[in-house]
């Protein structure tokens, strides 16, 4: 906890392979929201000035001119924020598979991948938003021509910034949004010197948001346990057998919600399809088959689960009943013993 910033600069590239799906989702943030981030609403937070395309008021060479500064070093400290996924230059052919700005000497398109090799060595802390950019993504799946990756796969799964921290992970497609915003409010606290260093697992995901699965907070985890499943999307009860992957997959949003508490895949009806994973999508396909070990799983949970529902539909019974005590007669049957009052 020594930086003690009083400014710092989030330098955002979405030029990566990408949708901006991430840039979007964070607009909808609340804990915290992007402008009490921005606009120093909150409490011991350094000054921060935000360079993102979609969310800037400068265009052009305008816009450009911080990533110009921080790649010459004269905008320090800053962090870098990458969305995207990082295709392979080096098997481009003639061209270029994605680029962000013109060199100002040779009016030539900078590749995105030289911007990272420009830039994350530079900075402070370096985040990589949303499943493309922390593994890959939509863009590397098997078949793609791009050769594309996530950012620890293009810099190294021992890279480590300017203010010596990993690469931070937080995964999504799109990234919840309160999920990215938590985490760059950590990294904000720490770069403040008033938090520790960030807890990341081996994925470099913050463990307090992905160390538990999506079956763990799900709202039909207790139909699952009961071997009761749904047989198709119009029915509330547990969906592993058309298609869900919560049990196995690590995501906080049936917890947390989608936006302000509501929503999360399988809150509202939509499978899991694992989308925090570094597996995604490749080892989760196809989407709408059960998962591999979803049969076996659920034929055990079919043979227990109606015993245990049961069983509780009894107790369920007996606890819809007053004890018989309960009356309006002229007598106590409650059981009551005047013993220890001092009554005869």
């Amino acid at each position: 906890m020594t930086p003690g910033f009083e400014e710092v600069h989030i330098l955002w590239t979405s030029e990566g392979m990408s949708c901006d799906g991430d840039t979007v989702s964070i607009t909808a943030a609340s804990l915290p929201s992007l402008e009490d981030v921005v606009l120093g609403a909150i409490p011991g937070l350094p000054k921060v000035h935000l360079h993102n395309k979609v969310l800037a008021y400068e265009t052009g060479d305008d816009f450009m001119a911080a990533f110009h500064q921080a790649a010459r070093g004269d905008l320090e400290p800053f962090i870098f924020v990458v969305e995207g996924s990082i295709p392979n230059e080096k098997i481009n052919g003639d061209g270029y598979w994605t680029s962000m700005g013109n060199d100002p000497a040779t009016g030539e398109p900078i590749t995105v991948n030289e911007w990272i090799d420009r830039l994350a060595h530079k900075a402070w802390a370096v985040v990589a938003i949303g499943t493309c950019a922390t593994y890959g993504g939509i863009h590397a799946m098997a078949g793609n021509p791009t050769g594309s990756m996530g950012l620890a796969d293009y810099l190294g799964w021992d890279f480590r910034s300017a203010g010596g921290l990993p690469i931070v992970n937080v995964p999504g497609c799109p990234v919840q949004p309160d999920n990215f915003m938590e985490t760059l409010l950590w990294v904000l606290h720490q770069a403040a010197g008033l938090a520790p260093t960030i807890p990341l697992d081996e994925q470099l995901r913050p463990t307090w948001l992905f160390g538990k699965t999506v079956h763990e907070g799900c709202d039909r985890a207790a139909y699952y346990e009961q071997g009761d499943f749904a047989k198709d999307y119009n029915s509330p009860k547990c969906i592993v057998k058309i298609g869900c992957w919560g049990p196995v997959v690590n995501c906080n949003v049936t917890k947390r919600g989608w936006m302000d508490g509501v929503g999360g895949c399988p809150n509202v009806g939509g499978i899991c399809i694992g989308c925090t994973m570094p597996g995604f999508p490749d080892k989760f396909m196809p989407f709408m088959d059960e998962p591999p070990g979803g049969t076996l799983s659920s034929g055990v949970m079919s043979v227990y689960g109606p015993f245990i529902r049961t069983l509780r539909s009894i107790t369920n019974v007996t606890g819809n009943k007053e004890p018989k005590w309960r009356h309006n007669r002229a007598e106590l049957t409650s059981g009551y013993d005047p013993r220890w009052s001092g009554r005869k």
